[in-house]
């Protein structure tokens, strides 16, 4: 019998109990043994739940029990979802979670303090919900030099960004849908601004190139200035506007970003709609690997987290390769303002103008509405996007995939 305990009985804790409990006999088989719920950390009581016995609400009830080996950590937020997450690795009690911020945080800590006890810290979840990403990159992909790793890692602002597309909507009126619908938060900071997608292009570029940035190291971006106009002009083109996470690690040294980007209808990710989440990863060996999948959702988040505790309780943990990386120093990052690839520009000024400035650097022209827009032929770095905004008047602009 493994004893496992629940560290928050919100969406994803208590989907985590319900796939515990409607899969046993598939958990039992893969893991030769049962796992039990012993606990649950709540600051609430649930008395209409199957599991009210198993509430607790003092967390030292759980760290001191030697019973309980194993700890789903599904509070969210860095605090105290961090302190009870140390706690339970110096008690010599495996963790795995789906709390992404505490994983793009304090990942490299947990990670080495998991190692100093002999535990093991796992957090699948916690990029890409259900689908099996980061173990594909530590295990599987573990031959692999990644080179570059692009991402619809947000359901919220991919399915504001289709409704647009697809209905016309604007994007207030596509946030507000997004809301009756429960797939964003009453405060959509979070998503809409683009820190999530930061945080788990983070934890990307950890499990990719050893190193995890902090997330205010990240040049991030959000969707709250894309307009109708962008969304038109991107379908005339051959384009969707998705947002982007994206890392790359070049000579040493690593650009990872989060931005509204226009992708090609020849790209995979171009296609993904709604709330589904898609990462395309680029191998030194085995080329280009694209996951698919639910990016958020009770049962699918909870999926993987029981992967991870299957894998712990079944003993692989201790066997196969584990996640590692360290923290990032400045000494890692490359140069930001020298970042460069193609470009939109919607300008308010005459094609003649336009093409006096740009040059053989104009690609795709569209003329429109008094608006002149074009995608690059060639790439440009931030600072000669930064230039280009002195000569030009600029209405909006945005990185090509």
């Amino acid at each position: 019998m493994i004893s496992v305990a629940i560290l928050g009985f919100g969406v994803v804790g208590s989907g985590c109990a319900e796939v515990l409990t409607q899969n046993k006999d598939l958990i039992r088989a893969a893991c030769g043994s049962d796992v039990e719920i012993k606990y649950i950390l709540d600051l609430r009581d649930f008395p209409d739940s199957p599991f009210a016995k198993s509430v607790v609400h003092d967390f030292n009830i759980i760290v001191n029990d030697p019973e309980v080996s194993l700890v789903a950590e599904m509070m969210g937020g860095s605090h105290p979802a961090y302190e009870f997450t140390k706690a339970c690795l110096q008690a010599g009690k495996s963790v795995v979670t789906s709390n992404k911020e505490v994983v793009a945080n304090f990942g490299a800590e947990l990670l080495a303090l998991a190692e100093q006890n002999g535990v093991s810290y796992l957090f699948e979840a916690s990029v890409g919900g259900g689908i099996p990403v980061l173990r594909s990159i530590y295990v599987d992909l573990a031959s692999n030099r990644i080179g570059e790793v692009n991402g619809i890692l947000n359901g919220t602002t991919n399915y504001i960004l289709t409704s647009m597309k697809e209905s016309g909507t604007s994007f207030d009126d596509a946030l507000r849908a997004a809301q009756r619908l429960g797939y964003a938060e009453a405060n959509p900071a979070a998503d809409v601004e683009g820190l999530d997608a930061a945080r788990k292009v983070a934890i990307l570029c950890g499990l990719c190139f050893g190193k995890l940035i902090a997330p205010a190291d990240i040049h991030t971006e959000g969707i709250t200035a894309i307009s109708g106009k962008d969304v038109s002009d991107a379908a005339q083109m051959g384009y969707a506007i998705k947002l982007i996470g994206h890392a790359d690690c070049k000579d040493g040294k690593i650009t990872a970003l989060v931005s509204p980007r226009m992708v090609p209808m020849s790209n995979p990710l171009s296609g993904i709609s709604g709330v589904f989440n898609g990462v395309l990863l680029n191998g030194n060996m085995v080329g280009d690997v694209m996951f698919y999948g639910p990016g958020a959702g009770k049962l699918p988040t909870a999926s993987a987290v029981v992967a991870d505790i299957i894998d712990i309780a079944s003993g692989k943990g201790g066997t196969v390769k584990k996640p590692h990386f360290v923290n990032a120093t400045a000494d890692d990052l490359a140069d930001f303002a020298a970042y460069s690839c193609a470009r939109y520009f919607r300008f308010e000024n005459s094609l003649s103008e336009v093409n006096a400035v740009l040059g053989e650097r104009a690609g795709h022209i569209l003329c429109e509405d008094g608006y002149v827009s074009v995608i690059t032929a060639v790439p440009m770095s931030e600072n000669e996007v930064a230039e280009l905004a002195t000569r030009l008047k600029v209405c909006s602009a945005m990185r090509v995939l």
